[in-house]
């Protein structure tokens, strides 16, 4: 198992020391999903933290018609979770799938936690990691799912060039809210014939 990124990764937003990266490692375990293998089932326990290593992921949920509805993608060195259902102890609300093959570094929950309480740095890792990604980054794409159009939303995700290569038309699709002809027109209108 490979920890030097996923070290280098918590200590961007705080270093940890000695004392707790072998703690923190005693808890990991390297794991690999096959693409379309299901992280994590919406109704079920989550159970596990995971950085992805290598792949792609996406969190989903399904409408009413069975159709996937994507909330956001993670690509190589982020962390991956459902957060909200391990903060509540509640089955998660949607489910994480591999959209690629992965390899992935997970660790339980539960452990996680309990050094949370005995390591400050650990501890400040997390505080500063969910202020970064779940405050600082998500509110401005909650306003743009209320204000902006598709098409704003698709030029926003243009922007990322590396993950919008890897997606498929039906994951962005599914990402802005609207359907695979409405993708289409959108992209004819912003790159006329050049697809």
């Amino acid at each position: 198992m490979n920890t030097l990124e996923f070290l280098k990764q918590i200590n961007q937003y705080y270093p940890l020391s000695d004392n707790t990266i072998q703690p923190l490692l005693d808890i990991c375990t390297e794991k690999r999903f096959r693409k379309n293998d299901l992280i994590l089932e919406a109704g079920n326990r989550a159970r596990y933290y995971y950085f992805l290593q290598s792949g792609l992921v996406g969190y989903y949920t399904v409408d009413e018609q069975g159709d996937p509805i994507y909330k956001i993608f993670f690509e190589e060195n982020s962390f991956v979770a459902s957060t909200a259902a391990i903060i509540k102890n509640e089955p998660s609300d949607f489910n994480i799938i591999a959209l690629e093959d992965c390899s992935v570094i997970q660790y339980p929950e539960k452990a996680y936690r309990d050094l949370l309480e005995k390591h400050h740095d650990l501890a400040l890792f997390h505080i500063r990691y969910l202020e970064h990604n779940w405050v600082v980054k998500k509110e401005p794409l909650e306003v743009s799912l209320k204000f902006e159009t598709a098409k704003q939303r698709y030029l926003q995700l243009l922007e990322n060039k590396s993950l919008y290569d890897r997606l498929k038309q039906l994951h962005i699709a599914s990402y802005l809210g609207i359907t695979p002809t409405q993708l289409s027109r959108i992209k004819k209108d912003i790159h006329g014939n050049n697809l």
